[in-house]
């Protein structure tokens, strides 16, 4: 007997989703198998000293290596100062070494980097709540154009 309009359908269905799970399974196996650089292999691609995410991928979304800008503001909270040693003591005993650095104070505001184009528009923020005071200085030495160091 012929199977009903429904069955096929359903049949179909299964077909798909079945296909669909293989599928996924398929990515899943490609992600978890890729394989992290060590910290060596990074340095030599050219992220040097600053490997602050787990592989040179992260690391390249975050930090474009051929951008450079025209200044930076460092916005923090004075208040959350005491909980980023490392900032404070870029702001106490380096910043002066980068004129167009400028640091702000806002309520509430994790420590970031705000970068500027030449017209002083803000182009890209980033976190650095988990960077030493070298990461820091390495960072601004690479990507601002006018610092003087």
């Amino acid at each position: 007997m012929p199977a009903s309009f429904c069955d096929l359908k359903r049949e179909r269905w299964v077909r798909i989703d079945v296909v669909w799970w293989l599928w996924v399974a398929v990515i899943l196996q490609i992600v978890s198998s890729k394989e992290q650089l060590s910290s060596r292999e990074c340095e030599d691609l050219g992220f040097t000293g600053l490997a602050l995410c787990s592989d040179c991928n992260t690391f390249a979304e975050y930090v474009k290596n051929q951008i450079t800008y025209s200044g930076a503001v460092l916005e923090v909270c004075m208040r959350k100062l005491v909980f980023y040693p490392e900032i404070v003591g870029f702001i106490e005993e380096e910043k002066d070494k980068f004129p167009t650095v400028k640091v702000q104070y806002i309520f509430n505001s994790p420590p970031k980097l705000i970068m500027l184009d030449d017209e002083g528009k803000h182009k890209e923020i980033i976190r650095i709540d988990n960077w030493k005071r070298e990461h820091v200085l390495q960072f601004l030495r690479e990507k601002v154009k006018s610092a003087s160091y």
